[in-house]
């Protein structure tokens, strides 16, 4: 199928057979290698609208290579198949009072190839990083049909590379994963969520979390300030609000909420509003992540809210790790692009941009992600004709 039934193919996107292993997705490369046919690699499906367009003649399905292949739970490690939901991945390990914290936005039905391909993460990057801190070692298919495996269970390397760390983020431009080896955490005894009403202008009450967060002995295991509009959407208060994740033993958790209280007015809400968190924005909206030094985030949090607040936009920010998300209704008519278009001008920063979602006019004023000599060059090694997802991370085919 092609990505977001686009009609600027001039050609017929086929299907190929679900490939069952690694051996069946280096097959199906190889004959794609040696067609000249450009391959989408697709999971769970809860993707295809992220990142660039995709020119694929054929998709690479790799939904059918799921399941945990192993888990020890006593080391904390677990290995999984690149189709395995990360809703199975949480059911199974809380059996055994653990968790997969990486928990990125979205829906459970992503799969855990399709989060480390895209190194998606959510607010629980706080406290335990992002997918390269979780990914112990992975397998990968090239865009040559070689099987390739780095770090966990590992039978043959790519000498020269951080295997796990490169395809982390790669958007399957490198290799198709086929199976990834992960770390987990314990699950706190106690996991209380609050909600802080901040005193003052956003700017500066987001600030005041910030220093609060580089100054407490209290690490919370998220903190994200919500817009107005924001907090609405996700059953709270119309304002805007200061959700922070505690969790410890029950002594070390009230220690910590009175150390919390410092920022404002404390209500405990149900935990249950981080997954309407993780799952806010809405079919079809554009997604833009700006990046700053935490210190700098309350000018740029406020800046972003009040350019998106008027077109019905909502905001988070990840205090952290200085990151704005911010989410603007979908546009489809001309109008509606050129309006984003114009919002997009403003919602700079001085770290980074980063587009998740974009209608496909949008793309081509964003420079490639990949533009750089290095990242031409490790591009060439591992798929030297372009087969996997070509144009995902640039603009060119």
């Amino acid at each position: 199928m092609a990505r977001r039934g686009s009609d600027t193919h001039a050609f017929r996107v086929t299907t190929a057979a679900a490939p069952t292993d690694a051996l069946a997705v280096a097959a199906a490369i190889r004959e794609a290698r040696a067609s000249k046919t450009a391959l989408r690699i697709v999971g769970g499906r809860t993707w295809l609208d992220a990142g660039r367009p995709v020119r694929e003649e054929s998709t690479l399905p790799l939904a059918a290579l799921r399941g945990v292949t192993q888990y020890e739970p006593g080391d904390f490690t677990l290995t999984a198949r690149a189709g395995t939901s990360l809703g199975e991945i949480s059911r199974i390990v809380a059996r055994e009072g653990q968790w997969l914290t990486l928990q990125p936005h979205g829906s459970l039905d992503g799969t855990i190839g399709a989060t480390i391909a895209t190194a998606s993460w959510g607010p629980l990057a706080s406290a335990y990083g992002t997918p390269r801190d979780h990914l112990l070692g992975c397998e990968v298919v090239t865009g040559v049909g070689e099987i390739v495996r780095a770090g966990g269970r590992v039978v043959k390397n790519v000498a020269g590379f951080d295997l796990p760390r490169l395809m982390t983020g790669a958007w399957g431009t490198l290799g198709a994963i086929t199976e990834v080896t992960l770390r987990l955490r314990a699950r706190p005894e106690v996991d209380r969520t609050l909600a802080v009403t901040l005193e003052g202008l956003d700017d500066r009450a987001c600030d005041d979390a910030g220093r609060w967060l580089r100054t407490t002995p209290y690490r919370p295991l998220a903190a994200e300030l919500c817009s107005a509009d924001m907090s609405a959407h996700i059953g709270l208060e119309r304002r805007t609000l200061l959700l922070v994740r505690l969790g410890g033993n029950e002594a070390l958790v009230r220690a910590a909420e009175r150390a919390v209280a410092e920022l404002g007015t404390v209500t405990i809400v149900d935990g249950a509003v981080w997954d309407r968190l993780r799952t806010a924005e809405p079919s079809g909206a554009a997604v833009i992540r700006l990046a700053t030094l935490p210190a700098a985030l309350g000018a740029l949090f406020e800046r972003a809210t009040r350019r998106i607040a008027g077109i019905g936009g909502a905001s988070h920010a990840t205090i952290a790790r200085g990151v704005v998300r911010c989410i603007v209704p979908a546009a489809h008519t001309r109008e509606e692009i050129e309006r984003l278009r114009g919002i997009m001008k403003d919602l700079h920063a001085p770290g980074s941009r980063i587009a998740e979602r974009l209608p496909d006019p949008l793309w081509d004023e964003l420079p490639s992600a990949v533009g750089d000599r290095l990242s031409r060059d490790v591009r060439r090694t591992f798929d030297p004709d372009r087969v996997l997802n070509p144009g995902i991370l640039d603009n060119t085919a």
